[in-house]
This record gives structure tokens, C-alpha cells and sequence, in this order.
């Protein structure tokens, strides 16, 4: 006859082992789930840091291709100037609300031609498709620069498509993202000039052109004219033009298009005779119509 006592002893020696088993179980686990929240913590850590990294990347890249400012780079005097090789000169944007800079004067006898056009404007293609050839041979001898201010005067005349405004803003696209190729770009504009009163060239057709006149940024520049980027700087700059003088002139503002002045004075002559002009690019400079020019006209 037993008491019990024995297997009593044996049983609480299991019951502890197991228990010893199972506190060990729980902390395994427990360490596992720590483990996996750990690695949880580290790896979503990474990640946040990999998606600041891009997101940064992609905001430095879409920062650089994007306009510096409501005004395109190039034009802080409000237009392009060009240069001998058709090289712009550089400047930096417009801020919002910001006064534009005229252009630094010219050294001594080189003969400063500015134009404020409309790319609609039939007398302003008259002057262009007339006089460029010789304008462009003087900028390329170093003799003249030439800067180009487009405006915005016959939206009215172009069926609804606002067609002046788009390409004046096609023009700052060019001066913004491929600034040397805006002399060739706005050529072309004035070579394929639509009639008034028509709904002028397609923004395929602008895109176009600045593809024909070999544009960097292509892609850039074709978002721009699509997007109308600089629609709010070309109506400002033309309010200004139209309101305000004209810097380094008498001229009190901009009444027609085209206004040309050389060296400050404007030039009121024929806009089909390229003679008439080119003699009063060399009156205005101080040399005898007659004679030999430095800047050779070529009619």
C-alpha cells in the first residue's frame, strides 16, 4: 500500500519542466516577434529614406527644366538680344511683380537695333522678311545687336486662337530653353507668317518650327508652348510696352507695331525698302549714307 508521495514528487518534477518548456516557448517567440518588428522598423526606415531620396532627385530634376520665373530667362529687359554668331545674350528671369532691366549699352559703334513686334502683324513681317538679311549680316560682323521684344496687340485677329499671344509665348520658350536658336525660331515665324484674320499656326506647327530651328530642350520647350507658360509674362510685358517709355528712348510707349528704334531713335521710313532703312541705320550712326559703311547694307 503506498501513500502517494513518490509519484506526488515525480509529478511536480514533470509540471516544473514543462513549465520551464513553455516559458522558454514564450520567450522565443516573443524575441521573434521582437526580431520581426525590428526588422520591420529598419527596413520601413530605409525605405522612407530611399523614397526622400528620389522624390528629391525628382524635384531637382523637374526644377531644372522648368522656367526659373513667370518671366523666361534671357528676356530681364522684357526682349532677346542678339549677338554676333546669333548668340543671346544670357539674364536672369522675371520674378513676379519685378520691374524688367534694360539691356546693358552697347561698346562704342555698335549700333543697337531693338523692334517690338507682333507676330500676327503684317507690317512687322514686311520690315522682317526686308531688312533681316542685312540685319543679320551687321550682327554677325559685329557691327549691330538685335533685340527682339514680341508682343501680344492682335489676339483679336486670329478667330479665338489668341494666335499673338501664343506666339510670342513660343518665342519665350525658345529664349528660354534654347536662347541662341531664337534668331533662326523667330525667322521662321515671320517666313510662315499666317494672314490676319485666320486662326493663325498651330501649337503643332510652332512646335514645329522650333524643331526646324534646331532648339535644345526640345521636349521642354514643346510642354511650354502647349502649356502656354509665359501666357502671363507676354500679356504683362505687352502692358508694359504699351503703357510705359521705351527705355533709352524719347518714345513715350509702344502705339504700333512694329516700333523700331536704332540707338534710341525711331525709325519712321518705308518697311519694304531695305535702302531707306540701312541709310538710317548709318545716319543715326554718324557715318555718310554715301559712303563705305562699316556695316555693310545689303539690300
Amino acid at each position: 500500500m503506498t501513500n502517494g508521495r513518490p509519484d506526488d514528487s515525480r509529478q511536480s518534477k514533470n509540471q516544473r519542466r514543462e513549465a520551464a518548456r513553455e516559458k522558454a516557448k514564450a520567450l522565443r517567440e516573443a524575441q521573434h516577434k521582437k526580431d520581426v518588428r525590428n526588422r520591420a522598423i529598419l527596413f520601413s526606415g530605409i525605405g522612407v529614406v530611399i523614397i526622400a531620396i528620389v522624390v528629391c532627385v525628382v524635384l531637382i530634376v523637374a526644377s531644372s527644366a522648368k522656367p526659373a520665373g513667370p518671366g523666361p530667362l534671357n528676356m530681364a529687359s522684357d526682349g532677346i538680344k542678339i549677338t554676333q554668331g546669333n548668340v543671346a545674350v544670357t539674364t536672369p528671369a522675371l520674378a513676379a511683380g519685378e520691374q524688367p532691366t534694360p539691356s546693358a549699352a552697347n561698346a562704342e559703334g555698335v549700333i543697337d537695333i531693338r523692334v517690338y513686334i507682333d507676330y500676327m502683324c503684317p507690317y512687322c513681317g514686311q520690315f522682317e522678311t526686308t531688312n533681316l538679311t542685312q540685319i543679320d549680316k551687321w550682327v554677325n560682323q559685329g557691327a549691330a545687336t538685335y533685340e527682339v521684344h514680341p508682343l501680344s496687340l492682335l489676339d483679336r485677329s486670329s478667330l479665338g486662337t489668341k494666335y499673338s499671344t501664343r506666339a510670342a509665348n513660343a518665342a519665350a520658350c525658345v529664349a528660354n530653353f534654347s536662347p541662341n536658336n531664337f534668331y533662326d525660331f523667330s525667322s521662321l515665324l515671320f517666313a510662315n507668317q499666317p494672314t490676319e484674320n485666320t486662326s493663325g499656326l498651330t501649337d503643332a506647327q510652332l512646335q514645329g518650327f522650333a524643331t526646324q530651328a534646331g532648339v535644345t530642350s526640345s521636349d521642354s520647350i514643346n510642354s511650354c508652348i502647349t502649356d502656354q507658360t509665359f501666357k502671363g509674362w507676354v500679356a504683362d510685358s505687352t502692358t508694359r510696352a504699351t503703357t510705359e517709355p521705351l527705355p533709352g528712348s524719347t518714345i513715350a510707349k509702344v502705339t504700333g507695331t512694329p516700333t523700331v528704334l536704332v540707338d534710341g531713335q525711331q525709325y519712321q521710313g518705308s518697311l519694304t525698302d531695305a535702302n531707306a532703312f540701312a541709310n538710317f541705320v548709318l545716319q543715326v550712326s554718324g557715318q555718310d549714307s554715301t559712303a563705305t559703311p562699316t556695316p555693310t547694307p545689303t539690300p
